[in-house]
């Protein structure tokens, strides 16, 4: 299935979810990722999610798409390349 995953988290967490982000998916915008995932590997990336958040605090949203589907995605405004170091 494709996946869509965008967070906002405290400062000292960025670098692991970062990491972690950058392990399953995509890189195309400071905490944007995209990819496809299979349904294992969603629910091992969701297990590993909750291991470094704070559930009370930090949010993880993750946009998924049926499978044979993809996302039509449009940049508006001056297109940004993706990160190559954050933090």
């Amino acid at each position: 299935m494709y996946v869509v995953v965008v967070y906002d988290t405290l400062a000292i967490r960025n670098a692991a979810i970062l990491r972690l982000c950058r392990q399953y998916l995509h890189h195309v915008q400071r905490s944007v990722f995209e990819g496809s995932l299979s349904p294992a590997q969603l629910r091992r990336f969701h297990h590993q999610v909750k291991e470094v958040i704070d559930a009370g605090y930090d949010s993880v949203l993750v946009f998924t798409f049926p499978p044979g589907t993809t996302p039509e995605r449009q940049e508006w405004g001056v297109g940004q390349p993706a990160p190559s170091d954050i933090l």
